[in-house]
């Protein structure tokens, strides 16, 4: 098998959809050895900063002289994003054998029972970060955390960012609802850490947490202000990062005793973090800055314009803007077109692609001074702002990886591995 037949195997699981529900995981991981067993986990949900989290705690535990396992999703433009240790991504030739491995594995299962691509690539995963004896895996679910695959492990520590509405057509309309789903991660007796909020979500976490018996720090405002982040800069921009930093130094104090790390540690660790396509700054040859964000759901766009308000508060930006049409780019045209004096909508490169002459008329009306232009493809719309100081290019992970990839910061694998990242939900 090669890398490119690899690729396109996990391409085809995702005609299986993402099925909620932990059997077919469980079934998988126990033909591969469980080899999830044999591993450390931090395990992480939340609606937005989960990723950002993960990476900050795997900064610092590598500081502290960790051998670190990440899992991570969606990818930017790599499948090899996903799986990673110490940072390094795994290799293609692994990539091409583990999912040799998995594929004869799934051949006894029944055909409408199939694993699918992200219960396939959590196994993999496993066995991988076990063979490379990571000492702690830091672990993000895919979506919400009850029935996720990444919940078959019982984690060191349960880690909740925040709640927000994102993905309500399967894990609730109501925040309540969407933070029963995420809770659904903590564990009888294992401490859990979360900077959700009074009215979003917090309560629930909190009731579930006591009905495990499991301690539970809650990560205020006032967190971002004190040590180390008092005196420390992130290679993160914008308030909502601090925040994350905050949630990952409450997650180390309250593993000390199994996991020490020394102030040391966790300030060089923050302090090196990085994370792209996350307010992603690129300054280029003629002195143009490019902002890169992944904002995807509303209260990811709405902390983007929290933080462009704060870096930039004269406005006079331009936003190139391309989204999902399930997504709810109302809400996240209302947070973002407001700033910018030019906006460029460009396509996603996915089915699923709002058509960009659909957005233009939506965002006249928010902002009527703006000029707005509807491009054929981002390439045009990068091509169209080359001439423009502060360019930010938000609205997809798609996209944003589409632009790391056309401005040379991220390599082009041999065939587009963005479109992994799609699939169909199915209970």
């Amino acid at each position: 098998m090669t890398y490119s037949q690899a690729i396109q195997c996990l391409y085809a699981l995702r005609l299986f959809g993402a099925k909620f529900g932990l059997e077919n995981t469980r079934r998988l991981a126990a033909l591969a050895g469980n080899d999830h067993e044999r591993l450390r986990f931090i395990h992480v949900a939340g609606t937005n900063g989960k990723g950002s989290v993960c990476a900050m705690l795997e900064s610092v535990y590598r500081a502290a002289g960790l051998r670190t396992g990440l899992f991570t999703s969606p990818h930017l433009v790599s499948f090899a994003e996903r799986i990673q240790v110490n940072r390094r991504l795994i290799p293609p030739e692994e990539v091409v054998r583990l999912v040799g491995e998995v594929r004869g594995l799934m051949a006894t299962f029944a055909e409408d029972h199939s694993p699918t691509f992200f219960e396939a690539a959590t196994v993999m995963a496993f066995r991988y970060f076990a063979e490379q004896q990571c000492d702690l895996v830091l672990l993000e679910t895919g979506l919400g955390g009850r029935l996720d695959a990444t919940n078959i492990v019982t984690p060191l520590a349960s880690v909740i960012t925040n709640i927000g509405a994102e993905h309500q057509q399967w894990l609730g309309d109501t925040l309540d609802q969407i933070a029963a789903e995420k809770a659904g991660i903590i564990k009888p007796r294992v401490p859990v850490v979360t900077a959700a909020c009074h009215g979003e979500g917090l309560e629930i976490i909190a009731g579930v947490a006591r009905r495990h018996e499991a301690p539970l720090t809650v990560v205020e405002e006032r967190h971002t202000r004190q040590p180390p982040l008092d005196g420390l800069t992130l290679p993160l921009p914008g308030h909502h990062q601090l925040v994350n930093a905050a949630t990952a130094i409450a997650t180390v104090r309250t593993l000390a005793a199994s996991l020490p790390v020394s102030p040391d540690c966790l300030a060089a660790g923050l302090a090196a973090v990085q994370w792209p396509g996350r307010l992603q700054h690129v300054r280029t040859a003629s002195g143009q800055v490019l902002i890169l964000d992944a904002a995807h759901n509303p209260p990811g766009a709405e902390a983007l314009r929290a933080a462009l308000l704060e870096e930039f508060p004269e406005a006079g930006l331009s936003l190139v803007f391309g989204v999902f049409q399930d997504k709810d780019w109302r809400r996240m045209c209302r947070s973002l077109v407001p700033l910018a004096r030019r906006i460029l909508l460009a396509p996603v490169h996915s089915d699923r692609s709002q058509n960009p002459a659909e957005l233009a008329p939506y965002c006249r009306t928010l902002n009527a001074s703006a000029s707005i232009e509807v491009c054929d493809s981002l390439s045009q719309a990068l091509s169209r702002t080359a001439g423009d100081p502060r360019v930010v290019v938000t609205g997809s992970v798609y996209l944003v990886g589409e632009a790391l990839e056309q401005l040379h910061l991220a390599p082009s694998p041999p065939d587009d591995e963005k479109g992994l990242n799609d699939w169909t939900a199915r209970r």
